[in-house]
């Protein structure tokens, strides 16, 4: 998933909306809008389908905010939180440290879910019964929190629940590994029924929208749950290697005073390479890629260097060379790049690719299994 729109900052967390929200939102709006009473007319239907929407997506951003807090409060970095077609994500971009701490985190946003949902179905036995329409929106999101709480509790990882059990079974085994791959293991036969259970909604019975969102978010949790054991696999075969073990230092560097012509006809095209190292007297001042280049017209291309068209260094993510190659492989999926500049007290010492890092992970196991 990619980064997406940003659109604010709370407590310190960067808030982000993916495109993909955008659908999901507009699909809330319409069946809340069908579902309201047709004596409201469609002018107060419509507007309540709006804000009740809205609403529940706050609900949602409350939910994921819980995790990213109670994640902060135990020292663990987040990234961003970011809603998106299935809901939201905080973004924890480390794995937690002890079971104790996974428990606390993955049980936080349920907890608020629920908690808000029964506040709100309170609320709506104690508004006045001339109050209807803001009593039916309040009962919407009352039971809509109440559900999701519970749904995010069913033990299929990487939701709150398979969570939740990882960190039952990691506290019993002391294995973060093995608990994550019976964990994973669990999501995905829970995913499979999911998926089931979806296709038969949507062939054999009345619900066939019902059906296949089911089937949708089977499909994401069975590809989420491999996905996040071999992230764990991968962080765990890099943990305790710097940068300074793969980075290569023989990179193809230009100067920002080269004309962009100059550079893709000097340098691009004889190399067939696509990013490029900015540098000035050893010192790094930017990056440029293809896209930036692509921004530059073909008349203009012998008026413009490459330090007006490149990425300056204090918007690139960088790394130094005893930074852990976890955090590193962490940086160049969750910035979706190629490679990642190491650099000590600004003097650029090397650059890591994600080709470095899959030939060192490859070694490793080779000379594993050799082992055995």
């Amino acid at each position: 998933m990619g980064e997406g729109i940003p659109v604010g900052r709370i407590f310190g967390i960067s808030i982000r909306i993916h495109i993909s929200w955008f659908i999901i939102f507009g699909v809330v709006i319409w069946a809340l809008t069908t579902s309201f009473p047709v004596e409201w007319g469609l002018a107060v239907r419509i507007t309540a389908a709006i804000v009740t929407s809205v609403l529940f997506f706050a609900s949602v951003l409350l939910h994921e905010l819980m995790h990213s807090m109670v994640a902060l409060r135990n020292k663990i970095p987040v990234g961003a939180v970011t809603l998106f077609v299935f809901g939201g994500v905080a973004q924890v971009t480390e794995e937690p440290r002890e079971p104790g701490v996974e428990f606390r985190v993955a049980v936080a946003g349920p907890l608020i879910s629920i908690i808000l949902g029964l506040v709100l179905w309170g609320l709506y036995f104690i508004l006045p019964i001339g109050a209807e329409v803001i009593r039916v929106v309040v009962n919407w999101l009352g039971w809509t929190n109440l559900v999701l709480g519970v749904f995010n509790l069913i033990p299929a990882f990487p939701m709150d629940g398979g969570r939740v059990l990882r960190s039952i079974i990691w506290w019993r085994s002391r294995n973060l590994r093995c608990s994550t791959r019976i964990a994973s293991n669990i999501g995905k036969v829970i995913a499979v029924l999911f998926i089931v259970g979806g296709i038969y909604l949507f062939f054999f019975t009345l619900y066939g929208f019902n059906g296949l969102w089911l089937a949708l978010i089977g499909w994401f949790l069975f590809s989420a749950a491999s996905d996040s054991y071999q992230q764990l696999v991968l962080q765990q075969a890099l943990q305790g290697h710097a940068a300074r073990e793969i980075m290569a230092s023989d990179g193809i560097q230009v100067q920002p005073d080269m004309s962009v012509e100059d550079l893709i006809s000097n340098v691009m095209l004889p190399s067939g390479k696509h990013c490029f190292i900015v540098a000035e007297d050893a010192y790094l001042r930017g990056m440029v890629t293809l896209q930036e280049i692509k921004g530059v017209s073909g008349s203009d291309r012998d008026r413009y260097t490459v330090g007006q068209v490149m990425k300056p260094v204090d918007q690139l993510k960088t790394v130094g060379p005893d930074d852990d190659l976890a955090t590193v492989m962490r940086i160049l999926t969750e910035k979706n790049v190629s490679q990642v500049p190491v650099v000590d007290h600004g003097q650029l010492m090397g650059m890591i690719g994600r080709d470095n890092l899959l030939n060192f992970i490859n070694l490793k196991e080779s000379m594993a299994i050799n082992h055995k």
